[in-house]
Parts: C-alpha cells; structure tokens; sequence
C-alpha cells in the first residue's frame, strides 16, 4: 500500500470513528484541514474546486457543518468577517497578528481557567483569542533589534 493510500485509509478511519460517511468530497475537504491550519470555508473551496472541478460552495459549507457538529473540528471565530475551521478540537488559545493575519494556537493552562462565578452553569466549550502583534512582525518592524 503506498503512502497516499495510507493516508487516504486513516482519514477515512477519522471520518468513520466520528460516523461520518467517508465520500471523496469530505475525504478531500478533511485532507485539506489536516494540512492547512485554521483555513475558512472560501480558503477550502478555492483550493479543492481546481483539483475536483465539481465542488459547490454549498458542499463545502455543509461538510464542514457536518464536522462540527460531530465534533471532528472547531469553528474558530477569532475574526469577525468569517468562520475558520481548526483540527484541534483539545481546549487552547488563540493569537490573531494584527499586522500579518496569522493564527497561532497556543496551549491554556486550564486551571487559569476558573468558572466558579458561574455556579449552577454547565461550560460545554471554553475559547480564548488574543490580538496582538506577532514575534515575527514584531521583529521586522524593529528592524530585527529585539
């Protein structure tokens, strides 16, 4: 078995253990959001209609409600303007740059998490977005003196 087909079995794998119906469009958009971090629904599309040719927008904005909903990815709204789609569905943080738009994940230490205000609550999803300017921009502006 090559390596292609490899993956293409584990990924079917993953959509199975989270009983989704493997099909090639959602084996494809999965494919995709394991190698691209933090991509949109449009990022997906763009990408996949030239090599499928016959993908709708509409597919694509259902197949990754479908993940969702099963719990396979986590919609990231760090961005007003749009949704984007993350694998990593383990609790952490998020950093937006404001000059460059890149997204980092980072790890959240949970027990700085507290919910005692919310006593009697039930806390089904916990997001943290930071904005800022990343080390990278920050370098460059600097001109590389930090």
């Amino acid at each position: 078995m090559s390596l292609k087909e490899t993956k293409q079995k584990d990924l079917q794998n993953l959509l199975i253990k989270y009983q989704i119906q493997p099909s090639l469009q959602r084996l494809q958009i999965l494919a995709y959001l394991v190698s691209h971090y933090h991509p949109t629904a449009e990022e997906v599309y763009s990408h996949l209609y030239d090599e499928l040719g016959t993908l709708s927008k509409a597919t694509v904005y259902n197949t990754l409600n479908l993940f969702v909903t099963a719990g396979l990815v986590k919609p990231l709204r760090i961005d007003e303007r749009q949704m984007r789609y993350d694998m990593v569905t383990a609790d952490h943080g998020h950093f937006q740059c404001d000059a460059c738009g890149e997204i980092y994940d980072f790890p959240l230490d949970e027990t700085s998490i507290k919910e005692k205000p919310l006593v009697g609550f039930s806390v089904k999803q916990k997001f943290v977005y930071l904005k800022g300017t990343c080390s990278r921009c920050n370098k460059n502006s600097s001109g590389g003196s930090k």
